[in-house]
């Protein structure tokens, strides 16, 4: 395991005061195909699903396992292979996880979860519970995220193909909208066309193009997704259901031509983003850091950059992004994704045929915590 020290300087959200906070970016492990995701096991190991359609199992040391047995292949080319894996929220129990991949082939292909009970280095009784619908014959733009509510139920995001945009405005097309089902894949009766007849029962939310950012607040309960622009135009956005996020009838971004997708950047009956990038950074990866090791850091939500090969660290005052500042530039790598770890660190991805999983971790400085206390103790009395 390798270790870089670096130190940040960050703004405190609440004033004007700057604090000094030291980091160490530790490779906990290298090599592996395009890593796309990664969940963190009770035991302390990770579980990394890789576009290349593998995923690997990392012990807390650094140990990668080969492949994961048991799994379905997947259509590999282009943004197509595994996505997303996430553990049920009984698995210390059930031991069950779930994984979002490009499944079919090059004429008819799309979104698909899995679930299957992990055994060691197995996965056992796979079953596939969800598959977006209709196929596509275009490997690129999946979506692919997901996450348990807290009411158990599973969302995830879904992209718009591509070739298909206008299909993100029809609710009875599941391309281009983020979907909630129950953990077996059955539909919760309280979605919002679950039982009215104008759209397909799984939609939660419409209007998204290729949503690669997932998260939720525990504390608000709000649940964010970000997603890619054209050319321009990516959008981090609070996600609300029965509700239309625009795309393609309304968009911050251009065609890679230059020619407009739509002439529109709002309209009434479309819900305005919190914040979007123009030119875009290439978002992939949504976190909201939770954890105790940097405190200055908690509630605020980072944001892999592929473009920018950096991530983004935002700051959200009642519903506003009030601030956002490029970090982890040093690493110089396209960033797949981010997320809190259950010991309190920060994870990065890096992007790449020898992609690395990165553990940002504090480093202790007498000196700074010595200059940080005084300064907060100064603008307290102000």
């Amino acid at each position: 395991m390798r270790l870089t020290s670096f130190l940040l300087t960050l703004a405190i959200s609440t004033g004007s005061l700057s604090a000094q906070a030291s980091y160490s970016l530790e490779t906990v492990a290298e090599n592996l195909n395009f890593p796309w995701s990664i969940a963190f096991t009770p035991e302390g190991d990770y579980l990394v699903a890789m576009r290349s359609g593998v995923v690997r199992r990392i012990s807390a040391g650094g140990e990668v396992s080969p492949a994961l047995e048991g799994l379905p292949a997947s259509y590999v080319l282009s943004q197509g292979g595994y996505f997303d894996i996430t553990l049920d929220p009984g698995f210390t129990d059930n031991q069950r996880i779930y994984l979002s991949f490009a499944y079919g082939t090059p004429e008819l292909n799309g979104t698909r979860i899995v679930t299957g009970r992990l055994n060691g280095n197995r996965v056992e009784n796979v079953t596939p519970i969800f598959t977006v619908s209709p196929l596509k014959d275009t490997a690129v733009h999946y979506g692919g995220k997901m996450l348990f509510l807290p009411d158990g139920t599973l969302v995830m995001t879904t992209g718009d193909g591509f070739e298909y945009r206008e299909a993100a405005q029809d609710t009875f097309n599941l391309m281009g909208k983020i979907i909630r089902i129950n953990s077996d894949g059955s539909i919760p009766a309280d979605n919002p066309y679950a039982s009215n007849g104008l759209g397909n029962a799984a939609v939660w939310s419409y209007g998204h193009r290729n949503p690669q950012g997932l998260v939720l607040d525990k504390m608000s309960g709000h649940l964010y997704s970000h997603e890619h622009g054209a050319k321009g135009g990516d959008e981090l956005n609070l996600i609300k259901p029965d509700t239309n996020y625009g795309w393609p009838a309304v968009t911050k971004g251009v065609n890679y031509s230059g020619a407009y997708v739509s002439p529109l950047r709002s309209a009434p009956g479309i819900e305005e983003p919190l914040t979007y990038w123009d030119p875009s950074i290439g978002a992939s990866g949504l976190a909201i850091y939770d954890g105790d090791a940097f405190p200055n850091w908690r509630g605020k939500l980072f944001i892999g950059a592929l473009v920018d090969e950096e991530v983004r660290m935002l700051t959200l005052s009642d519903g506003r992004v009030v601030d956002e500042q490029a970090m982890f530039s040093e690493i110089g790598a396209r960033i797949r994704d981010v997320r809190t770890g259950p010991d309190g660190m920060l994870y990065l991805l890096t992007d790449s045929e020898q992609g690395k999983v990165i553990r940002v971790v504090p480093v202790s400085d007498p000196a700074n915590q010595a200059n940080l206390s005084a300064a907060m103790t100064t603008e307290q009395g102000q």
